[in-house]
């Protein structure tokens, strides 16, 4: 983005001056609610601010401090447009601006009322997410797309009866705010999902009829459209996707090939547009997370051990858990600053957080932290923004 760079270097004193007085409180409104009049009628196709270049326009409302980007939102159609594009991010990755945020959704000790919320890196919880629209599902899925939430699909039980959902909403990070998008082609629970290389994909599950699915689709979000693809070669459910270099890994659950879990591996070259199959996979996995070039799974049937996957060369190791007590204590995942979460699952107020850091030296890689959500973790996802 060679624009960019120079307008960074020729306009700084603008941008910092002009980024200073957007934030200016002039008036006894909120200190979000700032109003810019003249702005305010500007339409799509209009420049993001007359006189400067949208390159350097685009710096300037990324130096803003992220706390006003929902009212920014607010002023006009092209400012909203500016901050929900995957550019924003780019802009604020190359101005050092972006932070990591954990999004957790947890649940309360009687396992009644779950909410979205939001701690830092640190593990200062800063807000609660409003409610998400539509009807309360489990067995849906969660993914993080260009700094963004996507909730997917689930199934939602009403009067005693349970009926599947094609439904996918979308939570912007810098906006706060949900939306809905584009459905997906079939309704599905209980299916793996991942992110790679910009798209999402949605694997397997059960559908409308409680059949398990061999289906799968992708997520374009420059066409904000959802395209079947090649299907697996036998449905699977309960399973659980990740991304590694380039490539969509498939593992876990069961399949109707197999007889009680599967251990195969399905592997999709969005290049090729093909499957394969690798045998050595790991069975019911509770917790999972990519953390660097590396997947981290929790496995129901031995829950004090990590089970580390290494994709270079198709090989897993166990790592021991540091914990005393029942072995039906399990965890979930979370990911901040390099370092592997676990969230005890126990509602004892005593258990702590386990922290996992691989890159340090042999013999220090575990410890507590003080990081933990207000109720019980039912998954979590870091979005930087």
């Amino acid at each position: 983005m060679p624009g960019f760079v120079c307008g960074k270097k020729r306009y700084t004193e603008v941008n910092m001056s002009f980024s200073t007085s957007l934030i200016q409180d002039k008036s006894n409104t909120s200190k979000n609610n700032f109003l810019l009049p003249s702005q305010a009628g500007f339409d799509i196709d209009s420049p993001i601010l007359p006189g400067l270049p949208d390159d350097v326009a685009k710096y300037c409302l990324a130096l803003v401090p992220r706390p006003h980007f929902p009212a920014m939102g607010a002023v006009c159609k092209k400012w909203r447009s500016v901050i929900k594009s995957k550019e924003f991010l780019v802009v604020r990755k190359l101005a050092g601006l972006l932070q990591q945020w954990l999004y957790v959704l947890s649940v309360d000790s009687e396992g009644k009322e779950s909410q979205w919320e939001v701690m830092d890196c640190v593990g200062n919880r800063r807000h609660l997410l409003s409610p998400m629209p539509g009807p309360v599902k489990a067995g849906f899925g969660v993914v993080v797309l260009n700094g963004k939430l996507l909730v997917m699909a689930g199934y939602s039980v009403t009067e005693g009866t349970s009926s599947a959902s094609a439904d996918v909403y979308e939570y912007d990070s810098c906006l706060n705010s949900w939306s809905k998008l584009l459905d997906m082609n079939v309704a599905r629970y209980d299916f793996a999902c991942a992110e790679v290389n910009g798209k999402v994909y949605a694997v397997g599950g059960y559908g409308v009829d409680g059949n398990s699915l061999s289906s799968v689709e992708m997520y374009d979000p420059d066409t904000e459209k959802w395209t079947l693809i090649e299907s697996l070669r036998r449905p699977r459910w309960g399973c659980f996707a990740c991304s590694f270099e380039g490539k969509l890994y498939v593992m876990g659950g069961r399949s109707s090939f197999s007889i009680g879990n599967s251990k195969c591996v399905d592997v999709y070259n969005p290049e090729m547009h093909t499957w394969c199959q690798m045998k050595n996979g790991c069975v019911m996995v509770t917790a999972h997370a990519v953390l660097g070039k590396k997947l981290f799974c929790m496995e129901w049937k031995n829950q004090r051990k990590l089970t580390i996957f290494d994709p270079e060369d198709n090989s897993w190791k166990m790592v021991p858990i540091p914990v005393k007590g029942s072995s039906s204590i399990g965890f979930q995942f979370g990911i901040l600053d390099g370092k592997l979460l676990l969230f005890s699952l126990e509602k004892e107020s005593g258990y702590l957080t386990l922290l996992y850091d691989p890159n340090a030296s042999p013999g220090s890689e575990w410890r507590t932290s003080e990081i933990k959500p207000s109720g019980l973790c039912l998954c979590s996802v870091t979005i930087e923004a």
